[in-house]
């Protein structure tokens, strides 16, 4: 199996509906997570200098690493997601 990283985008105050929604897509994918966790900030550091990044729509807010077969399986995996923005997928290199 190959791995791959869920990065989701987004982020917005989290009602119980929200809440429940991501304990049930969580329990769905538990057979193919290898790990999960989030973010509660961060700083781009680049050229013109270093910046705290916002918490907003287009924060990065957490990830999932997942086994899946290929790319078009871990999408699969990723469409029950209750997503705020997005999620963006990459294959790991291992």
């Amino acid at each position: 199996m190959k791995k791959f990283m869920f990065l989701h985008f987004g982020f917005e105050k989290p009602t119980p509906e929200i809440m429940q929604a991501w304990q049930e897509w969580f329990k769905s994918i538990s057979d193919r997570q290898v790990e999960q966790g989030g973010f509660n900030g961060g700083r781009e550091i680049s050229k013109s200098g270093t910046r705290d990044l916002p918490w907003n729509i287009e924060s990065i807010t957490g990830y999932n690493i997942i086994e899946a077969q290929s790319l078009d399986e871990a999408e699969k995996l990723a469409h029950g997601n209750p997503f705020i923005a997005s999620i963006r997928i990459y294959e790991l290199r291992g």
